[in-house]
């Protein structure tokens, strides 16, 4: 595994905003730490990337302690996180030159990067570049030093469906050549896609950790089909042998609109567990 955390708490004064938190991450996989706002998910990356020390239990990435990461770490992570670091007055390889500079990177990587994450060098200065592009410059900037590991704290959030899907796009690019990638996220739909496995995060403590689809597998108690006849009724109808032959005679008669089966998405799973939402729009 990349990554083990075991049995860590984080409190801040008095306190506890993090409660014997513990689960892996594999090589190669993205992995989704899901969770409403304030659910105490920031603070966790910030403990497993090493900028903030856990008030008890361990983080390792590739067996290391978090308390002794040094530069051998932290060449091979990068980093999206909550505060952006962009000069606002510079253009988009300006931005990266900087960052090229600090890493001792040539700066014809940076060209290549910026294929990647298909984002063209524009001249416009950050400041008015639109949300999606900033956020492909941050990514950029975040696999600049070619890293093992991406780490992304609400990698989409504000950003449009269409802008969204692009960022999608790359993490799953990345992914397929082999970038660990841990975010988090409060979007359940997100993970569903991009997820192969999730930890659901609830005021500081994990409720539940596996695959979405093993997760749905294990709360699908009450399965059902619903249908929608051509004249628009509806029809709910229980898994048997009966309702198979009913469902075969409506597809013969071509007097199906649509069908779906009535499987739990993640908030759903969510709300069961601790009875509230992931992402409360008020």
């Amino acid at each position: 595994m990349v990554i083990n955390i075991n049995s860590v708490y984080k409190k801040f004064n008095d306190l506890l905003v993090l409660k014997d938190i513990s689960f892996f991450v594999e090589e190669g996989e993205i992995f989704g730490l899901l969770g409403p706002s304030g659910a105490g998910k920031t603070t966790l990356i910030n403990i497993i990337t090493g900028q903030l020390e856990p008030t008890s239990g361990e983080v390792k990435i590739w067996g290391v302690n978090s308390k002794n990461f040094g530069e051998d770490i932290y060449k091979k992570i990068g980093m999206l996180l909550e505060i952006p670091g962009l000069y606002d007055r510079l253009n988009v390889v300006q931005n990266l030159k900087i960052y090229a500079k600090i890493h001792n990177i040539p700066y014809n990587e940076i060209g290549k990067v910026l294929e990647l994450v298909n984002l063209e060098p524009t001249k416009k200065p950050v400041s008015r570049l639109s949300n999606g592009m900033k956020q492909r410059l941050l990514i950029a900037r975040a696999l600049l030093h070619n890293p093992k590991i991406l780490f992304l704290d609400e990698p989409t959030s504000a950003l449009d469906p269409v802008n969204a899907r692009n960022i999608h796009n790359i993490l799953f690019d990345l992914k397929q050549n082999g970038i660990t990638i841990f975010m988090t996220t409060h979007n359940m739909e997100e993970a569903e896609k991009l997820c192969d496995r999730v930890a659901l995060l609830n005021e500081g403590c994990i409720c539940a950790c596996d695959s979405p689809f093993n997760l749905s597998k294990k709360f699908y108690k009450d399965r059902k089909i619903n249908l929608i006849k051509n004249n628009g009724e509806k029809i709910s109808l229980d898994f048997s042998s009966e309702n198979i032959r009913n469902i075969y005679n409506l597809i013969k008669n071509e007097d199906i609109f649509s069908i779906h089966s009535t499987e739990p998405n993640l908030e759903d799973i969510f709300i069961k567990l601790t009875g509230r939402k992931l992402y409360d729009e008020s």
